[in-house]
């Protein structure tokens, strides 16, 4: 098995890329930018990037959800 010299990006971090979401997901980058796209994952722009925001989307699951 091969070991990444890549630093490794816990999930609780508030963005991150769409190759980084990709590589957690087990979607496909394609998929994530259709998502983004269609509007179903929410994401920020810095410069010309497009970061998925995973602190949006946990704070949506958690409220669409029933906790209890």
């Amino acid at each position: 098995m091969e070991t990444s010299n890549a630093p490794q990006v816990p999930a609780t971090v508030p963005v991150m890329t769409i190759e980084r979401f990709s590589e957690l997901s087990g979607l496909t980058a394609d998929t994530i930018r259709g998502q983004i796209q269609q509007g179903n994952l929410p994401f920020i722009k810095v410069g010309r990037r497009r970061l998925v925001n995973v602190a949006l989307l946990t704070a949506e699951c958690m409220n669409g959800e029933e906790w209890s």
